[in-house]
């Protein structure tokens, strides 16, 4: 499952488990089926890093780990230690909590919300810390989401008898019709606030505006989506749990690069004799700018590599690279001195490098 040697040691299985949760890892792998890899490869980790369990799955293979419930496999594995901070569950907890608890009876928990963070690649270079702005619904704090003044508890509607729904019943040519529609006296919710909540009017929310800070990692990929737990819309039920915030997080637009990945690519047009004769060339970095050498008879379109001067990979050292196009500009007016100086070019021989050069300048 982890794609190591069965005698493994630790540190090993450590790093193999780290590799696959940040790969398949639902925040970060929308493709299908990426859930239940990432659940696959949890369960491996926990039974390989403790020493019992992996002996008693080497001697009775699954039999021997079937009888253990989801809060003993992980009960003992400390994600902070694995992942060094990088933890998608930014709210607190384990990144398993969403995936392996149980169903437990009670109030209904809040529905998830997404929001979007725009950032600039010196921020995906270093890392550190955002603010956004989020106004969302919250759970009244007068009456505790139950829209009654004072926290009481709604009455039971008596014309529904707390099921929100009224269902008729006749009969016509020996057919029996049932038609069930919502309870216009309560609409639906099954019970009456008799004396509502004056601050939230009967409606158990009231709307809140809230800075929050949001941790980003070095390197963070496009589109990866952290989660902060509680932030998100209220529960439907009094007293129940609020859904989590999912903030996407993507790259400014930039007018130096254009971001691929790890990878980031630039343009840039050179004259004609710069490309024939060669030249020193200044290009901006995101630490600074570096010289980079322009070779004689550089053609229109070659792409030049400047190693570690991208972004960093997301949970590793690495950095990518910046990819330089290089373009090559045709004068398209030309002074007297420079014509017969082209002129004298295509006299000794240079007509058919020239003719070379402007072709691919114009199809490359």
């Amino acid at each position: 499952m982890l794609g190591i040697n069965r005698d493994a040691e630790q540190k090993t299985i450590k790093d193999a488990f780290r590799n696959l949760a940040m790969k398949y890892h639902p925040d970060r792998n929308k493709e299908p089926g990426a859930e239940e890899r990432f659940k696959e490869i949890a369960e491996a980790y926990a039974v390989l890093s403790d020493p019992k369990k992996r002996a008693d799955y080497d001697a009775r293979g699954f039999s021997g780990v079937e009888g253990f419930s989801r809060e003993d496999l992980f009960s003992g594995i400390n994600f902070d230690d694995i992942f060094g901070g990088l933890n998608f569950d930014f709210g607190g907890g384990s990144p398993f909590e969403g995936f392996f608890h149980r169903r437990h009876a009670g109030p209904l928990r809040g529905a998830n919300i997404e929001t979007e963070l725009l950032i600039p690649l010196e921020r995906v270079v270093s890392g550190g810390e955002e603010k956004i702005q989020l106004n969302r619904p919250v759970t009244c704090h007068s009456c505790h989401g139950t829209g009654a003044q004072g926290g009481a508890q709604p009455e039971t509607c008596e014309t529904c008898k707390g099921t929100g729904r009224i269902s008729r019943r006749q009969e016509k040519q020996q057919v029996l019709i049932q038609q069930v529609s919502t309870c216009p006296a309560c609409h639906g919710r099954g019970s009456i606030v008799a004396n509502p909540c004056s601050e939230c009017h009967g409606s158990g929310e009231v709307m809140q505006e809230e800075t929050l800070t949001v941790k980003i990692p070095q390197g963070i990929e496009e589109g990866m989506a952290l989660r902060i737990t509680g932030r998100g819309m209220p529960s439907p039920d009094a007293g129940g749990a609020a859904g989590d915030l999912f903030v996407v997080v993507r790259s400014k637009q930039d007018p130096r690069f254009e971001r691929a990945g790890p990878d980031l690519l630039r343009q840039e047009t050179i004259s004609l004799t710069d490309a024939v004769l060669g030249n020193k060339l200044q290009v901006p970095t995101l630490d600074g700018s570096v010289s980079v050498t322009i070779p004689p008879g550089t053609q229109p379109g070659t792409v030049l590599r400047l190693q570690g001067k991208g972004l960093p990979e997301f949970g590793s050292r690495h950095y990518g690279e910046l990819y330089l196009r290089l373009e090559v500009h045709i004068p398209e007016k030309l002074s007297t001195e420079e014509r017969e100086l082209y002129e004298r070019l295509r006299a000794i021989g240079g007509e058919w490098h020239l003719s070379k050069l402007w072709n691919a300048s114009h199809t490359g």
